[in-house]
């Protein structure tokens, strides 16, 4: 596992655990609340860059085909 993709998951399960403990407490400190939802979100971001999109090569595997109109 290659450094950059370490951090990405800390910064997910730092923020994922800030906003949690913010969220549990009775007076909730909004700055502190969204400091760890912005790390959160920051590292789902950073993560998902590197996934190949789905439909990339969506005419190679397509299932439907087209019927050649008979003129």
């Amino acid at each position: 596992m290659n450094m950059s993709r370490l951090l990405n998951i800390i910064c997910i399960v730092l923020g994922g655990a800030i906003a949690i403990y913010v969220q549990a407490e009775d007076q909730q400190n909004t700055y502190i609340l969204v400091g760890g939802i912005v790390l959160l979100m920051f590292g789902v971001y950073q993560i998902s860059r590197n996934v190949p999109s789905k439909f990339e090569n969506q005419e190679e595997e397509s299932f439907i085909q087209t019927e050649k109109d008979e003129d």
